[in-house]
């Protein structure tokens, strides 16, 4: 939780936060759990349906992050449990990473950074290549994808998108298959939430598409790219590289990517400033306390 969140709910409402070792916390779910009326959480280790069904009175549930691919929500609706998330307010700073990992690959950032600090200065150190003018593909034109474009905008960039509906007000070049939008691209930029429906979306069909010159940058969810393929195509050279914020596994990392300088890795924490983290941690509050007022949520998930 962001470190604005549990003050607030100690002051409102009587707290018990979950013991991460498992034996304690079944004995604390058997002791409380039949009195638990709301959830505070968040997007990326919410609980499971075990963890549910033993809270037979829950009314809400308030989740920190944008992501519903692990809050169960269709389980919790029917149940008529209500769940709210932090859209917007991450939507800058996950943008703002998306650009930074482009341009960080691109110009080989971190291998650079090792070699001043190791002495080298340029010894091994190939050329970059620029981002302006360049061909971005986004994938998932959402409010993430919105906030990407306009900064890609600046770098004049040539911007093209797929999602599942294209979007007539927009400016930008739609692509109804995400292969074609690759094969269009110098850099792929994967915004899409995770679930069965996007899972593996970027598998060899789309890396081959995007070839030997082009980048892949991920900030929206691992299960979205098949990682093995990923692995392949850039160890085959297949692809130029990649920017990854998160993976399929975390907190686990293939050792492969670990050993590519064309790879940069980052910790899923796109959103991880502390103006944004208060902001979310303010949201979850906020959504708890409307739901005990009687009030609609003020994110709610639908």
């Amino acid at each position: 939780m962001p470190p604005n969140v549990l003050g607030q709910l100690e002051s409102a409402f009587t707290v018990h936060v979950l013991p991460t070792q498992e034996s304690e916390a079944e004995t604390m779910l058997r002791d409380v759990g039949p009195r638990i009326r709301g959830l505070a959480t968040n997007a990326v280790q919410a609980p499971p349906v075990a963890v549910l069904d033993v809270l037979p009175n829950l009314e809400v549930i308030a989740s920190s992050g944008i992501g519903t691919d692990a809050l169960n929500a269709d389980y919790a609706h029917g149940r008529g449990i209500v769940v709210a998330n932090t859209p917007d307010v991450l939507s800058e700073d996950v943008a703002d990473a998306g650009i930074m990992l482009m341009l960080a690959v691109s110009r080989q950032l971190l291998h650079a950074d090792r070699n001043v600090r190791d002495g080298l200065w340029l010894k091994g150190l190939s050329l970059g290549h620029r981002v302006n003018n360049k061909r971005l593909g986004i994938v998932g034109l959402g409010r993430i994808g919105r906030a990407i474009a306009r900064r890609a905008e600046a770098f004049d960039m040539v911007i093209a998108y797929h999602q599942r509906r294209a979007d007539h007000e927009l400016p930008y070049r739609y692509y109804d298959d995400v292969a074609a939008l690759a094969a269009d691209s110098d850099f792929l930029m994967v915004v899409v939430p995770g679930g069965p429906a996007t899972e593996n979306m970027i598998d060899r069909r789309v890396l081959d598409a995007l070839g030997p010159q082009g980048v892949l940058i991920n900030v929206g969810r691992g299960s979205t790219v098949d990682e093995p393929a990923l692995v392949a195509a850039l160890a085959e050279g297949r692809i130029r590289g990649a920017g990854l914020d998160v993976l399929a596994d975390e907190p686990n990392v293939p050792e492969a990517l670990c050993t590519m300088d064309q790879v940069v890795l980052a910790p899923h924490y796109a959103s991880g400033t502390v103006e944004t983290r208060l902001a979310m941690g303010q949201l979850v509050v906020d959504n708890l306390r409307a739901h005990f007022r009687g009030d609609p949520l003020l994110t709610p998930v639908t």
